[in-house]
């Protein structure tokens, strides 16, 4: 089973490209050595205050990977600088 989280978040204190860059890295950096998922940035890579996060698990137990992604969206909301604002999970 492969299960895909897609999080838009608004980065409040993001006051240049640079600054998006380095919340992003560490978000994405911190899901793939604690989880067992893979994780991107997919869209809004001009906009310093918002981005689109990928976050992708697979396993053969949907509960598993359901639980991953549950331990992402727990990673994302525990980030002050963060808000997520939309969020869509997809099973293929």
């Amino acid at each position: 089973m492969i299960g895909a989280l897609h999080c838009e978040c608004y980065i409040y204190e993001a006051r240049s490209l640079k600054e998006k860059r380095a919340v992003v890295k560490s978000v994405t950096t911190r899901v793939k050595q604690k989880l067992n998922a893979a994780a991107a940035e997919m869209d809004h890579h001009d906009l310093w205050q918002r981005t689109a996060l990928t976050i992708v698990s697979v396993n053969r137990d949907r509960v598993v990977v359901e639980q991953e992604l549950q331990k992402a969206i727990d990673m994302i909301d525990a980030r002050p600088e963060l808000e997520r604002t939309i969020t869509e999970m997809e099973w293929l």
